[in-house]
């Protein structure tokens, strides 16, 4: 490849023709949602229901204009602000990491002013870190002030492995949210979005990630980057990742993810079900991130419209920067369970020109635990302070359970337990059969017990007995043997971990494999040839293969007016058609390159073993000529070497497997009432996988109680319907102050120094979805009651359809529309509620159901269709 280091950033614009929370869940999530966009809104409404979103931790947003491009001081002021200002009014400042923006809001931020300010970034990118102007004005690259790295630009968080806020992308304290567009070509297809991320959660899909080598030279640039992610994935025991060299990704068939390199499909489009739930998929290439312009690229959308469950692309001319494009590394985090928004940025280096889109939650390889209440039953009424229990227990040993954290109403109150690594807890590793033995120190982390056991591993005496090296990578150690004679399989690898002189054991340290495993990669050289051509000029390659003989190609330039490039390819082929250098210890020479170093012409190439393997990268190669040539002398092919030692891994996790949790909960600092209390336990490493448990209690201290009545408006009401709300407060001869109404987005109505009040509220204003209603009522001596919480769907106004019972279910047919969804209720009285027995999707213009009970001798029957 033509990468910066040697040349001005190669062009993508054309057809090239030659508490940290982490983990993260609905609590964590805050959903914006353009109130001028009824799809906008039902899409947000949509996702708060399938991922559990609390009501409060909506925001709606007034955008009028369209969905593509805003000012900076647009996307400031009308969504910036409003979302710090919702943060801290709410309270939910230290529990927020995630930011959905809910489709129809611009995802380009342009600023057109001088040149401090000057520049085009994603919005995903500026609520992620800040925007990032460009750092060339006068003089880029052909016009272009995009093709650059500027100061400032990157992202900390990038290959961090570490958790989002302990390793915020920018300054300690900044606000920073794990930002991704929620959209599609429709609302139909940004729902099925919404579904494929939550259907992925811990399935253990065993599809194959693919890393796409194309022909396209300039946007190939990250297959040089392919083998350390493969190398890790397969360390880490997934073999669900690949290389590959192909123009086409619907030749690799059912998919879990996919890494292109291609401005276009050409004319073998990718099929809407090429990709498997929880898949990432994107394509280097320049405007992959313009999902509603047309540019002709490959786009996001085109991946999600293919059964993907996130992507990527640029907004503008990137240049060929391998930091703005996501890193294959990407499906290692995913590989060790991390969320897919935390996978994009953690591979990502420098994204504030590339836009994130689909369902930032989803993790198809996450490993949950099992959280349950000990005595509490729905309903349980408490006061005062009384003892909660908890029985915990983690998926498995790798997997422990650390942190339990306690919500009220979905606002986060306390970490009850947090389990740090115990000091004087010993982990002991052996190496090649010799043995070190780490005690954990005051106050330590995952990550200070990573970088120390590394630090420990890396002692001369102890690295030079065991030929490796340790590189600490969040709460991850990668080792390396560093002995080309000693093969990976004979790297026995063992991990233990011992309570110590502590009182309990909770530091863990594992190995990914028994012993380490040896490179998939070929090695590999890169040669650059720079200067004009004239007759007579030369190029010669040495090539000494390892088993000691010298093989010499040349080209030698006989034509006026010949290109460098020429000249070039003609080297390239002689080198590839060389019989000593073709067999399983030759070379290939690929790759090849050509632009411009000042005014002269340059050209860029690798020279890669034909054969994996440290020992079989070990043939050497000198390029001579007259011409400028770098680098300058013989050696090895190991420009990769990273790749090529062996390789395994040490994880290091704190926690316990199996426990009962004792949570005291002053109940007297809350509001008496309805409430719902909410145990989230996290997994003990950087993962940080939630398991969440709820339930349903009431609070009473005191006498003073509010009864909330529906007037106007059921469990299922008509987007045409004006709902109304009465609440009575029994205020024991005090007087009132307020009584408030809430639902989806905060706060809908307020009647002051009332203890009766009713309220109106449209359907509209909420729109189509599930929706909590409940009110607050306050006294003037500060005393809160809450309501219980009346779940409301809107649905589509329509008018009544005929249902009909036919036999010999019986069975209940009625005229439906394909794909909607149709609820049954039924009730064995009439005078007694409805419930919900079942639901029905139709695939045509009749909808059936057949009653699967028989024991009641009569039934009522209602068929309901929701939006």
């Amino acid at each position: 490849m033509i990468s910066p280091k040697w040349f001005t950033a190669t062009l993508l614009l054309v057809a090239f023709t030659v508490s940290a929370f982490a983990g993260g869940s609905g609590l964590n999530v805050v959903v914006v949602v353009n109130q001028n966009s009824t799809n906008s809104v039902q899409l947000g409404n949509y996702y708060c229901e399938k991922r559990g979103v609390p009501s409060q931790n909506v925001l709606r947003i007034n955008w009028p204009g369209g969905k593509i491009t805003w000012s900076r001081t647009d996307f400031e002021n009308v969504l910036r602000a409003p979302l710090n200002a919702m943060l801290t009014s709410r309270g939910l400042s230290n529990q927020i990491e995630y930011v959905v923006l809910s489709m129809d809001i611009p995802y380009r931020v342009g600023d057109g002013g001088g040149v401090s300010t000057l520049g085009t970034n994603s919005t995903t990118s500026a609520l992620f870190y800040g925007f990032k102007p460009d750092g060339c004005v006068v003089g880029c690259p052909a016009g272009f002030s995009s093709c650059t790295l500027p100061a400032g630009s990157a992202n900390a968080y990038a290959g961090s492995e570490g958790i989002f806020r302990h390793t915020p992308p920018i300054g300690v304290g900044s606000n920073s949210w794990l930002t991704m567009m929620l959209t599609s070509s429709n609302l139909t297809q940004a729902k099925a979005l919404v579904d494929r991320g939550v259907a992925s959660d811990f399935t253990q899909p065993t599809q194959t990630n693919w890393l796409v080598k194309t022909s396209d030279p300039a946007r190939n640039i990250r297959y040089a980057t392919f083998d350390d992610a493969l190398f890790d994935c397969r360390v880490q025991g997934s073999a669900r990742i690949q290389r590959i060299n192909s123009d086409s990704l619907q030749a690799q068939g059912y998919q879990l993810g996919a890494q292109f390199a291609l401005y276009s499909f050409f004319t073998l489009p990718i099929t809407p079900t090429l990709f498997a739930p929880g898949g990432l998929a994107d394509s280097l290439t320049s405007y992959g991130g313009n999902i509603f312009d047309t540019y002709g690229h490959i786009h996001a959308l085109d991946f999600l419209n293919a059964g993907a469950t996130a992507s990527y692309g640029t907004l503008v001319e990137p240049c060929a920067y391998l930091e703005k494009f996501p890193s294959p590394r990407n499906y290692f985090y995913q590989a060790r369970g991390f969320t897919a928004a935390e996978c994009y940025y953690q591979s990502l280096t420098n994204p504030y020109q590339g836009i994130l889109v689909g369902e930032p939650l989803a993790v198809p390889f996450a490993r949950p635990g099992n959280l349950a209440w000990v005595g509490l039953p729905a309903g349980a009424v408490l006061s005062g302070t009384t003892n909660l229990s908890l029985n915990l227990s983690a998926a498995d040993a790798a997997h422990p359970l650390q942190q339990v954290d306690l919500f009220l109403d979905d606002r986060w109150l306390h970490t009850v337990s947090n389990i740090p690594p115990r000091r004087f807890n010993t982990i002991s590793v052996t190496l090649n059969g010799f043995t070190t033995n780490y005690s954990v120190p005051l106050d330590a982390t995952l990550k200070s017990v990573a970088s120390g056991l590394a630090a420990q591993l890396n002692s001369l005496p102890f690295s030079n007995a065991t030929a490796v090296t340790a590189v600490a990578r969040g709460d991850r150690i990668e080792l390396r043997g560093t002995d080309l004679n000693v093969a990976g399989t004979t790297l026995a690898t063992s991990a233990s971990n011992s309570i110590g002189t502590a009182t309990l054991l909770t530091t863990h340290v594992f190995a990914g494999r028994t012993n380490f495993l040896d490179t998939p990669a070929r090695g590999h050289r890169e040669f650059l040839v720079v200067g004009p051509v004239v007759v007579g000029d030369y190029l010669e390659m040495t090539v000494t293969r390892t088993n000691g003989v010298i093989t010499t190609v040349s080209v030698t330039n006989q034509t006026i007016g010949a290109s460098l490039q020429t000249l070039m390819q003609n080297l390239l082929n002689a080198i590839n058609s060389t019989p000593a250098l073709t067999g399983s210890d030759g070379v290939v020479a690929e790759d090849l390159i050509v632009g411009a170093i000042g005014p002269d012409p340059a050209a860029q190439f690798n020279l890669r073993a034909r054969t994996a393997g440290w020992k079989e990268a070990q043939i050497g190669a000198h390029l001579s000529g007259t011409f400028t040539i770098s680098p300058a002398l013989a050696g090895n092919l190991v420009d990769n070497l990273p790749d090529l030692q062996p390789r395994n891994h040490l994880y290091v996790t704190a926690g316990l497997t199996s426990w009962n949790l004792d949570l005291p909960f002053n109940t007297t600092t809350n509001a008496d009432g309805w409430h719902e209390l909410t145990a989230v336990a996290y997994e003990g490493s950087h993962v940080r996988t939630q398991t969440r448990i709820s339930q349903g209690i009431r609070i009473q201290n005191t006498p003073f109680a509010a009864i909330f009545t529906s007037l106007l408006g059921g469990s299922n009401t008509a987007l045409n319907a004006t709902m109304q709300f009465q609440v009575t407060a029994n205020t024991n001869n005090a007087s009132m102050n307020r009584i408030e109404l809430f639902s989806t987005g905060g706060q809908w109505g307020v009647i002051s120094n009332l203890a009766t009040g009713t309220f109106s509220l449209p359907a509209t204003n909420l729109h189509f979805g599930l929706h909590p209603v409940y009110a607050i009522a306050t006294r003037n001596d500060g005393k809160q009651y809450r309501t219980e919480t009346k779940w409301i769907r809107i649905v589509e106004t329509e008018s009544p359809f005929q249902v009909q019972a036919i036999s010999p279910v019986p069975t209940l047919a009625w005229p439906a529309l394909a794909g909607r969804r149709y609820e049954i209720h039924s009730t064995t009285n009439i005078a007694t509620p409805f419930t919900l027995r079942d639901a029905v999707v139709p695939t045509n213009s009749s909808g059936l159901w057949s009653e699967t009970n028989s024991s009641s001798p009569q039934r009522f029957y209602r068929t309901l269709g929701i939006p």
